[in-house]
């Protein structure tokens, strides 16, 4: 029997996806090593209106990777990157890696202690930063006393040069001053390349230390393998079987920095030979990417469903041909139907939500691409990975269909731990199985639904509301933009269900806070309908456009602070 045995789920397993698939013993710079051989003048990268073939992408690698090693970049060493979505992003990654040395990756957008917080914690020996996002560093540097280099981009180091010299000449490409030590991104371009050969195992050498909350706490590393990130990669390719090879072209808004684009779109790209084209930040206006969707004809969009809600809404989307579109993969956060159907009916796109964790590479569950799926839920596990549903007390008796617990996951994209937190390694890896945290059910069919996080659970009144529930109705309503949901301290009922709400343009002025309240108490139980709610202009959101309930729980908080 396979590891993953019968489980329910195959009963609508996708005909054409295998159940398991072979996952080579390889690392990721052998993934692009393979790819530069086999399709050397494909496109590899579209950044700033300029392409970039795998011939020349496998060049800029091993000239980079050959002056990380002459700076004392060895096996098991940390580069931390502090880059936007953009070529150098690409190639620092996976010249780091074919040293055997281990990558961080950093928000652009963190202050100095939550940089010295990643970068110390991870011992990062040299560090890759973009120019105008340097100052933080600076602030930083002095507590950081492992680091030994700091090398230095400019967005525009890769534009010909009649674009780079008129783009500063007016003004139109951001730069900022960095020490006279730092070392020139570009001239590390010109060293020789002569890669020292590294005997790795990618089973157990570390690829990536990907920082996350975790299940609790403060940001902690994940300790991803090159095992766990090849593996979850060709998982996410087999699920796309009708992928072809050479010819998509990915778009990667999403950030690099985050796991799910880190895989979906550059990891995925490389594995397939295909084009990813980058933004560098999400545009003021969402009419510039779909210009650039339109123009570079993409054809595979990962986001998130704030992402494809802008878009929807976007006062003049149908004047862009988003068709080219054809497949979708939400994640990081729930996909309410209204805005997949909206979609779909713009672009013609299958658009289909998934789920996954930092933890995992991310990806274990998606909805069939091209089969049967259903709405509402995150679909199937992928191939090679195992799912159950727990009780959420002791974790150790597992629930039948349509029982609510906490679901756990084992497959080879299940990361090793968390650096340096052997006992919250001891709670969250169990005999094998990770468990996420996230309450989920699974139905008779096998397809898993996720009901919320364990610690987003509202108790109001004895009862257990989750607020992907009742956000998931508010969108129902013709005013509501993008909303999200909390439970916040009441003294009659324990905690009370607010709602933060944007509403739509159209809307705004003529809808009031009492409508929308009046509104849900004719549309959801008693129990569960939002007695407060609060208009926002727009909903926070982090940098993968992910919204933050948590950040509205601590102004809230805040708030009623201040008000006692």
């Amino acid at each position: 029997m396979s590891e993953t045995g019968s489980r329910p789920w195959h009963q609508f397993w996708p005909e054409q996806v295998p159940r398991e698939i072979d996952i080579p013993g390889i690392t990721l710079g052998r993934l692009l090593d393979d790819t530069v051989r086999q399709h050397p003048d494909n496109t590899a990268v579209i950044f700033l209106d300029t392409p970039c073939s795998y011939r020349q992408l496998g060049k800029w690698v091993d000239a980079f990777a050959t002056a990380l090693s002459q700076l004392g970049v060895s096996k098991g060493d940390v580069v931390g990157l502090r880059l936007p979505n953009s070529i150098h992003y690409v190639i620092a990654y996976y010249a780091a890696l074919k040293l055997g040395a281990i990558v961080t990756a950093n928000n652009p957008l963190y202050k100095a202690a939550e940089i010295e917080h990643q970068f110390g914690d991870s011992r990062a020996k040299v560090l890759v930063v973009m120019d105008i996002v340097y100052e933080e560093v600076g602030k930083a540097l002095p507590k950081l006393p492992e680091v030994k280099q700091v090398v230095g981009c400019n967005i525009a180091d890769f534009l010909p040069f009649h674009k780079r010299f008129l783009g500063k000449l007016l003004g139109k490409v951001p730069s900022a001053v960095m020490p006279p030590e730092t070392l020139r991104f570009t001239d590390l371009l010109r060293t020789r390349p002569n890669v020292p050969a590294v005997k790795m195992n990618p089973a157990e050498d570390l690829a990536v230390l990907q920082y996350t909350g975790g299940t609790t706490g403060s940001p902690k590393g994940a300790m991803l393998t090159h095992r766990n990130l090849v593996a979850n990669v060709l998982q996410v390719k087999a699920w796309d079987y009708r992928g072809r090879p050479g010819q998509d072209v990915i778009g990667g808004i999403l950030p690099l920095f985050h796991i799910y684009a880190m895989t979906t779109v550059m990891n995925f790209a490389v594995a397939g030979g295909n084009a990813m084209l980058l933004w560098p930040k999400p545009p003021e206006d969402w009419g510039q990417l779909m210009g650039d969707i339109q123009k570079y004809r993409v054809t595979l969009f990962p986001g998130v469903a704030a992402l494809y809600n802008a878009i929807n809404n976007h006062p003049r989307v149908k004047e862009y041909d988003l068709t080219s579109i054809r497949a979708c993969l939400s994640g990081a956060g729930p996909l309410p139907v209204e805005i997949q159907k909206r979609f779909e009916e713009l672009s013609g796109a299958r658009l289909i939500e998934g789920y996954g964790l930092t933890e995992t590479s991310p990806v274990t569950h998606a909805n069939p691409l091209y089969d049967r799926r259903k709405n509402g839920t995150i679909g199937l596990p992928l191939p090679n990975t195992d799912a159950r549903i727990m009780d959420s007390e002791t974790g150790e008796r597992e629930l039948g269909p349509n029982e609510v617990g906490e679901l756990v996951i084992k497959g080879p994209q299940v990361m090793q731990g968390y650096l340096g937190h052997e006992e919250e390694n001891k709670l969250v890896l169990r005999d094998g199985w990770l468990y996420t945290g996230d309450l989920g059910m699974m139905d008779d069919e096998g397809y898993f639904v996720i009901v919320d996080r364990k610690k987003d659970m509202i108790k109001r009144s004895g009862y257990s509301v989750f607020p992907r529930e009742v956000e998931d109705y508010l969108y129902k309503n013709e005013h509501v933009l993008e909303c999200a949901v909390i439970g916040v301290p009441d003294d009659k009922a324990g905690e009370e269900i607010k709602a933060f709400i944007a509403l739509k343009p159209e809307s705004r002025g003529k809808v009031s806070e009492q409508d929308i309240i009046d509104w849900a108490k004719d549309n959801m139980a008693a129990y569960k309908y939002p007695r407060l709610v609060e208009f926002r202009d727009e909903i926070p959101k982090g940098t993968a456009n992910k919204i933050l309930r948590r950040a509205l729980k601590e102004e809230e908080l805040a708030k009623r602070k201040k008000e006692s």
